[in-house]
C-alpha cells in the first residue's frame, strides 16, 4: 500500500524559516499527500510568506489558529499551544476519512532532507509494530557548525514526529497538554508498539531547540513535563546533570530541575492514569539499570 501523509505544522513567528522548510518537502522523494500549516498569531511575515508558498504548492493548505492574541505570555510553549494548533489543523484535513496512512507533526523550522519521507515509510513498512517514528536534528552552533541534538532511541523529537495511522488512533491522538511529546509514546509503548529514533535520519533544526521564548524557560518548561508525566526525582536528577553541559553551563540543569521542583510545589496536575504512571516508572528503572550495567561492562 503507497503510504499517504498527511503534515500538520503548528508555526508561529517562523518568516525566518518557513521558506526553507517548504522547498525541502517540495523537493521529498516521496511528497506529503498534503501539508497543513497553522499559523498561531505570528506578528512577523510569517502569513504574508506562506500565502505565496501556498500559490505554488499545490498540497500546501495555511490556515490560522485566531486574530492576533496581544496579552504578554511569558513562555507561550508552556500554555500548550503546539498540540491545541496541531488539532486545529488535524479537525481541518478530513482525518479521519482522507485515507491518510500516517501522520507527521512538522516545526517550522525543520529542513528535512530529500530521502527522508521516503526512507522513513521504509522503515514503517519494514516493521509493522512501529507505531511513531522519526529521524535525528542537528542545530547551528554560535561558534558556527552545527551539533546533533542528543535523544534517546526510543524517544522522538516532537519537532518531526510520525504516526502510523493505527497508532494514533488507538492513543487517542495528540493531548492537549504541556508534556504532550513525552505522553503520546509512552501510551504508544503500552499499547504494543515500538517508538524510535533513526541516527541515520538527520534534519536540520535551524533555531536551537526549546529557544522559542527563552532558553532558560524552555528548560524549566522540560523539568515541568518530566513531574507531570512521572518522571521519578532520581532520574530527574541523573538528567539534569546532562542537560547542564548545555548553553549556558550549569544554569541550564539547574533550570529543568526549577521547572520540576516548582510543578511539584504547585502541584501540577499530572497524568492520571496509574497504569500510565506505573509503566513509566519502570521503564526508568530499567533504563537507569541499563545505563549502570553498560558503565559497569565499559569498565572491565
Amino acid at each position: 500500500m503507497q503510504p499517504k501523509i498527511l503534515i500538520i505544522s503548528p508555526v508561529r513567528n517562523e518568516a525566518a524559516h518557513i521558506e526553507r522548510v517548504a522547498r525541502a518537502l517540495a523537493a521529498q522523494e516521496l511528497p506529503p499527500a498534503r501539508w497543513i500549516v497553522v499559523d498561531d498569531r505570528s506578528d512577523d511575515e510569517t502569513v504574508a510568506r506562506l500565502r505565496a508558498l501556498e500559490r505554488e504548492l499545490a498540497f500546501l493548505t495555511v490556515l490560522q489558529a485566531g486574530e492576533p492574541d496581544r496579552r504578554a505570555v511569558r513562555d507561550r510553549l508552556a500554555t500548550a499551544a503546539a498540540p491545541r494548533t496541531f488539532n486545529v489543523g488535524l479537525a481541518a484535513s478530513g482525518w479521519p476519512d482522507g485515507g491518510y496512512t500516517h501522520v507527521m507533526k512538522l516545526d517550522g523550522d525543520i529542513e528535512l532532507a530529500p530521502g527522508y519521507l521516503r526512507e522513513l515509510m521504509e522503515r514503517f513498512q519494514g516493521d509493522p509494530t512501529l507505531g511513531i517514528a522519526g529521524g535525528v536534528l542537528i542545530e547551528p552552533k554560535p561558534e558556527g557548525g552545527y551539533r546533533r541534538i542528543a535523544i534517546a532511541a526510543n524517544h522522538v523529537h516532537g519537532a518531526l514526529k510520525c504516526y502510523r495511522r493505527e497508532c494514533f488512533e488507538q492513543i487517542g491522538g495528540v493531548q492537549e497538554r504541556l508534556g504532550w511529546d513525552t505522553i503520546d509514546q509512552t501510551y504508544a509503548r503500552m499499547n504494543g508498539f515500538a517508538t524510535r529514533s533513526f541516527a541515520d535520519l538527520v534534519s536540520v533544526h535551524h533555531r536551537p531547540l526549546g529557544s522559542a521564548d527563552g532558553t532558560l524557560r524552555g528548560h524549566a518548561r522540560h523539568g515541568r513535563c518530566a513531574y507531570i508525566s512521572h518522571f521519578t526525582p532520581s532520574w530527574v536528577v541523573l538528567r539534569s546533570v546532562k542537560i547542564a553541559r548545555r548553553p549556558p553551563v550549569v544554569l541550564s540543569g539547574l533550570a529543568f530541575l526549577y521547572g520540576y521542583a516548582r510543578a511539584a510545589a504547585l502541584r501540577d496536575e499530572r497524568v492520571p492514569d496509574p497504569e500510565y504512571r506505573r509503566f513509566t516508572q519502570r521503564e526508568l528503572r530499567q533504563r537507569m539499570l541499563g545505563a549502570v550495567l553498560a558503565r559497569h561492562r565499559l569498565a572491565q
